[in-house]
């Protein structure tokens, strides 16, 4: 894995934004506009290095489905924040019945930096409602194709959304199309950006769709179901919106009252199924670490306290909300600092510094369809937490 600086392409805004990206930039505090996709840089990486790290991501993907199984047969949902018995059971139902629910994608986070011997490290897991899908499918690979003819990307993102999709129709309820939501409160566009990319992979594969904001659902009182502006009953309906989220707004009685688990017993089936809520949740850090102790791709997680990651011999934690997007309310503690415990349920989890390439900060994202690797996008920070002003930079394999 090396940086390697390279001049942007003439005209890279509009060429992006044409192939699906429409915020190329970002806008700062100070209210300036700078690169969110930024191909002054690059990534090069070597075919046995990604191979490997396949390798990682599957594995740890089988894990953490192992993980929510122990989770659920155990009665630990209470360990995920997940105390409401009807959200419990739902989360249950759900699991049980899996082989019945579409289930499409997810991203997990990862520390590496290509140093031999240093293995890469999982620092979450985003299966629910998981973003920078886009340019990790799209623009990455045309960027590619233009500045290295002939070379690889550890990319196959579009061809097996699609066909993901094709595999799953036949769970899909008959007799109306596959709704692709989003909440309309989205000011940036990611959430719209990624909806609209998917619902495109869903088209190619020969579903039919409708487009929706999460905020023009309606319920329908008399026939008891979830309706479109039109009053057109939801049977299917991706939706990029947290379950966290569906389960506590004011239509989450319905919800769960509705809520299709497989085998006709509601009217509705949401895209992500209700059981990604056990592998969204940072919890699953702390299960993980109990399940798998030591495992070379693990760092220590506790869901009590940072135990020994608070000593004076130790390698100091990151406090991490069990919930949360794009670093919000992450604290990191140095060797040594005075251990805290939040009144907020948290994991505790080993601090494990982000790679610094010339002053960025970088973490990998690897992409999971359906139970297999899929494809890598890379975002850098200028500081060690990966937040909303992390930028996207591209990956080649030479």
């Amino acid at each position: 894995m090396e940086r390697r600086t390279l001049t942007p392409r003439p005209g890279w805004q509009r060429t992006v934004e044409e192939q699906g990206l429409i915020y190329p930039l970002t806008r700062y505090p100070d209210d300036s506009l700078r690169p969110y996709w930024d191909e002054s840089a690059h990534y090069v990486f070597s075919l046995p290095e990604v191979e490997a790290l396949e390798e990682v991501v599957e594995e740890l993907h089988a894990m953490c489905l192992a993980a929510a199984e122990h989770i659920v047969t155990h009665g630990r949902l209470a360990d995920l924040g997940i105390t409401d018995p009807r959200v419990a059971e739902a989360v249950t139902e759900a699991w049980r019945r899996r082989a019945e629910l579409p289930s499409l994608y997810g991203r997990f986070d990862l520390r590496y930096d290509g140093t031999d011997g240093r293995p890469a490290k999982m620092l979450e897991y985003n299966a629910d409602t998981p973003t920078s899908l886009v340019e990790a499918a799209s623009p990455q690979w045309f960027w590619m194709e233009e500045r290295f003819p002939g070379a690889d990307q550890w990319n196959s993102l579009h061809e097996r959304l699609v066909d993901a999709w094709k595999k799953q129709a036949s769970l899909l309820p008959p007799g109306g199309p596959l709704y692709f939501a989003h909440s309309a409160g989205d000011e940036l566009g990611e959430d719209l950006m990624t909806v609209a990319y998917l619902r495109e992979t869903a088209q190619q594969a020969g579903l039919d769709t409708e487009v929706i904001s999460m905020e023009d659902i309606g319920w329908d009182r008399l026939s008891g179901r979830f309706v479109d502006k039109k009053l057109g009953f939801i049977r299917s309906c991706f939706k990029l919106y947290p379950w966290e989220w569906l389960t506590t707004d004011r239509f989450a009685p319905h919800v769960l009252e509705t809520l299709d688990n497989g085998g006709g017993t509601g009217s509705t089936l949401w895209i992500e199924p209700a059981w990604k809520m056990l592998l969204s949740n940072k919890a699953l850090l702390a299960v993980l670490w109990e399940l798998y102790p030591d495992h070379p791709n693990l760092l220590p997680a506790y869901l009590d306290g940072p135990r020994e990651l608070a000593s004076a011999s130790g390698r100091g934690y990151v406090t991490k909300p069990l919930l949360g997007r794009e670093g919000a309310g992450v604290t990191i503690h140095p060797p040594g600092a005075e251990p805290l415990v939040r009144e907020e349920p948290c994991c505790y989890q080993e601090l494990a510094p982000l790679p610094d390439f010339d002053g960025n900060r970088v973490v990998l994202g690897a992409w999971v369809v359906e139970d297999e690797a899929a494809g890598l996008g890379i975002r850098e920070s200028a500081g060690p937490i990966t937040d909303e002003y992390a930028r996207f930079l591209p990956h080649v394999i030479l």
